[in-house]
């Protein structure tokens, strides 16, 4: 069963038209690659590029990625997919206090799954960003060299005061004019250790007048005495990530920097570097270019990496992979596969233009590639006991439900027939509604995958809830069998055999946040966290179900795709995660 829904088209993607424009002209034709990133010198003495582009994609490992990287990754190692390039991944760990091996093995994990790699026959092209910190230590000697930085003395407060707003200019450093001899011996000192984190910074020297504030003399290199991850204590300065992000792209010859709108404003910074370092001999054009495109905003979650950390740490949510989360870890524990977020990346497109992606797009994503994956079971998610009085006691009969209706090629499975069986609550109704076409006194139903049954009363607890019903089935009426048309019936149900089921723990998730725009209007975002973004429920599963394995997935008919729980799931006693119901409940 699978909800009906005309797909949504593909969206546009403009970054296509550019890299097919400058392999039309032939821009980067010239490139020479050593086999390794390295600077002008080390690529002079390589061979011409063998891919025709390299794009990067850059994650900072101080979190899990979440649903926005995913499009990010799609892009950047999609491109070098479909265009005969290369996409590296670069662990950009320029800023220690924040950065763990654990997230670069949770990143690395993510790229896996989504359907990527960086392995090509020509080697890894797994790099860090703190693998070039001695060039980049080159690169700032060579702009203090050259009179295009200096080290200044002002604290924090100075320098913020004297850079000016929007409307101001700013004003030059007492320190601007110090001499290239000065400025080497105190960027040699900071690095030595001579110095306290903080007290001086090396800053680039380009307009303190400049209508772009980024380009008013920012800083390069900062104290900083934090252990690294990579590099241990070697350093005790470490670039901005400014600076360091584009030597990155040119040490590894990427054509095609792509990145999200916020940075829009960073590219004049970027290309100054650039220039300069090659203006120096250090990098060898064509330099790379930077292009941005409108980040992922989504409803109803919160994709700010501060605010998951804040979830995370104060235990809104219980860790980075809570399949409440848009991390990716999370998304993959509650069911999502890596087809539907490409078919969600392809949907929505490239744009240059901000605006918001109704969640709902995602989840359609997931149930059309789910409907395709999923095997079909059976599920009595809130049960009460069906007796049929007129079935021997202790007879079992086969049935035969189909795996997958549109994969006749799957087979068929066995679910048991018994005189007990398991069916949901609401599929007996003592004084129906308009429309119901289930259970009801002296109406008839068929069991799905088996017999047309009449129900015959039922029986209730002291306060009045019914606890079992009662039937009889009609013999000549099997599924499968010629007599099966001979009684008609609006209404069939599903059903598990009491004494086959298998008994298990299911979690109904649903959206964390109960608004389309959580923290909106300045408001507290954790106000706005849904109460009900998780219900544990005692359920009865047919008997095939009792040996899922973690992440197998399947569609609980009626019910909507569900997944075996990661964590808890064991053999015999599986827990399954609710990944998205057959329809939207959100829609008013």
């Amino acid at each position: 069963m699978s909800a009906e829904k005309t797909p949504i088209p593909l969206g546009s993607n403009f970054i296509r038209a550019i890299v097919e424009k400058d392999l039309e002209q032939g821009v980067y034709k010239s490139r020479q690659w050593a086999g390794s990133p390295g600077d002008a010198a080390h690529h002079a003495a390589g061979q011409p590029d063998p891919a025709k582009i390299r794009t990067r994609f850059p994650p900072e490992p101080n979190g899990y990625l979440h649903i926005g990287h995913a499009k990010s990754i799609f892009l950047n190692f999609g491109l070098a997919r479909d265009y005969g390039g290369v996409c590296h991944l670069r662990f950009d760990d320029t800023n220690p206090e924040k950065e763990s091996q654990e997230y670069v093995d949770s990143i690395s994990d993510t790229v896996k799954w989504l359907g990527f790699d960086w392995q090509t026959p020509a080697g890894s092209h797994m790099f860090f960003a703190s693998d070039y910190f001695d060039f980049m230590y080159r690169a700032a000697e060579s702009l203090i060299e050259h009179g295009h930085a200096y080290v200044d003395s002002q604290t924090a407060e100075e320098m913020r005061a004297s850079r000016g707003t929007l409307t101001e200019a700013g004003k030059n450093s007492p320190w601007r004019d110090r001499t290239v001899t000065e400025n080497l011996n105190l960027f040699r000192e900071m690095r030595a250790g001579k110095h306290a984190d903080g007290s001086l910074v090396l800053r680039a020297k380009i307009d303190m007048t400049s209508a772009n504030i980024n380009l008013r003399d920012p800083a390069v290199y900062r104290i900083k005495r934090s252990h690294h991850h990579n590099t241990g204590d070697t350093w005790c300065i470490y670039p901005m990530y400014t600076f360091a992000h584009p030597i990155e792209d040119a040490l590894e010859q990427i054509t095609h920097s792509i990145c999200t709108l916020e940075f829009e404003d960073q590219r004049p910074f970027y290309d100054w570097i650039l220039a300069r370092l090659a203006e120096a001999g250090l990098l060898a054009d064509p330099l790379p270019k930077q292009y941005e495109f409108a980040r992922l905003n989504l409803t109803y979650v919160m994709l700010s990496k501060r605010k998951l950390i804040e979830l995370v740490e104060n235990k809104h949510v219980n860790g980075w992979d809570d399949p409440r989360l848009p991390t990716i870890a999370g998304t993959r524990r509650r069911g999502y596969i890596a087809e539907g977020f490409k078919l969600f990346t392809d949907r929505i497109g490239v744009s240059k233009a901000d605006s918001w992606i109704e969640y709902t797009i995602l989840e359609d994503c997931m149930r059309e590639v789910l409907n395709e994956a999923s095997e079909r079971r059976i599920a009595v998610l809130d049960p009460i006991k069906l007796v049929i009085d007129n079935y021997a006691e202790n007879q079992t009969e086969d049935c035969f439900a189909p795996n997958h209706p549109l994969k006749p090629e799957l087979g068929k499975r066995v679910v048991p027939l018994t005189k007990t069986l398991w069916i949901e609550r609401e599929d007996f109704m003592e004084v129906p509604s308009k429309g119901y076409f289930r259970l009801t006194p002296e109406g008839m139903v068929r069991l799905r995958y088996g017999y047309v049954v009449k129900c015959t009363g039922c029986e209730k607890d002291a306060e009045g809830n019914v606890t079992v019903v009662h039937c009889e089935y009609l013999p000549d009426t099997k599924s499968g069998t010629p007599g099966s048309d001979s009684v008609k019936v609006k209404g069939n149900i599903h059903w598990v055999s009491v004494a086959h089921a298998c008994a298990a723990e299911v979690r109904l998730y649903d959206r964390l946040f109960k608004v389309a725009h959580p923290g909106a209007g300045d408001t507290d975002y954790l106000n706005d966290i849904n109460p009900e973004s998780v219900k544990v429920i005692s359920v009865q599963l047919e008997p095939s179900l009792k040996d899922a394995k973690p992440e197998d997935k399947f569609q609980f008919e009626r019910h909507g795709y569900f997944v075996a729980d990661s964590h808890d799931s064991h053999s015999g006693r599986p827990v399954f995660n609710r990944t998205v119901t057959l329809r939207d409940a959100w829609q008013k």
